[in-house]
């Protein structure tokens, strides 16, 4: 049997086949099984990031100072410090969510081979083998994209930069599952993901943007239904990474250990 590397490479020399609806279709019968878990681990997780957000505010500058001067918190009013200290702050954020997001992954490989998952699960590669790789993956990728946008939007030109960051985003959304299924190390779970992206870039696109969408429709009504229709995201993400790569025996038995 092939591993991610080999397949990767098969990948690269081949390409590969992904066809749309069936990918849509696993991506929504899998996230009607996370729904509900993954959308309290969500909503709970950014209370509790907005709780500590507020607090280290208000311990650090004061909540008056921040309604006095919150015109001038844009980036284009930044000195070149607190640019530096901005990026760093949002790679050591990203950073610290990433075996969340990877906790997300797991629930959806759980929930698709019938294996028991709770709340709990979301948090399972905070003490995982994988938590340097998922956290200086993600902080790099969110340190260059972060920076890119920063530094024109220091230029006044934020459109562009929003452009690149979602470029890099789009390309790069698979290196997560390739660190946690894959067992691969940052530079080449980075490389990979921008290979299979690579190889079927207007579908893989055309799934995210309808899984954008969808996610999006819990804004309607009360706008809380936003963190139980953001799973839909990551079950695509999920769906999109097992079509086209897959898991092996040994992957199975390390997930669901």
């Amino acid at each position: 049997m092939q591993t991610t590397t080999e397949k990767i490479a098969t990948i690269k020399e081949n390409g590969y086949d992904i066809d749309f609806s069936r990918v849509f279709e696993n991506a929504f019968e899998n996230y009607k099984k996370i729904a509900l878990i993954s959308g309290i681990a969500i909503l709970l997780f950014t209370l509790f990031i907005l709780f500590v957000a507020f607090g280290l505010i208000a311990v650090f500058v004061g909540f008056s100072a921040i309604s006095e001067n919150i015109e001038s918190i844009n980036p284009e009013n930044f000195s070149g410090v607190t640019i530096l200290i901005y990026v760093l702050i949002v790679g050591l954020v990203a950073g610290l969510a990433s075996p969340f997001t990877a906790g997300i992954f797991k629930m959806a490989h759980c929930a698709d081979s019938g294996t028991e998952f709770s709340l709990g699960t979301v948090f399972d590669y905070y003490s995982s083998p994988y938590f340097n790789q998922l956290f200086i993956a993600t902080s790099l990728i969110a340190l260059i994209s972060t920076g890119i946008t920063s530094l024109f939007e220091s230029f006044g030109i934020r459109f562009l930069g929003v452009i690149l960051t979602y470029t890099i985003s789009f390309f790069t959304f698979l290196v997560i599952p390739l660190i946690i299924f894959g067992n691969l190390k940052v530079a080449e779970a980075i490389k990979g993901s921008f290979i299979i992206v690579s190889k079927q870039f207007f579908i893989l696109l055309g799934l995210l943007i309808v899984a954008v969408i969808m996610a999006m429709l819990g804004l309607i009504g009360f706008c809380i239904g936003i963190f139980f229709t953001i799973p839909f995201i990551y079950s695509m993400y999920y769906a999109i990474y097992k079509d086209s790569i897959g898991f092996d025996d040994e992957v199975e038995v390390q997930i669901n250990s």
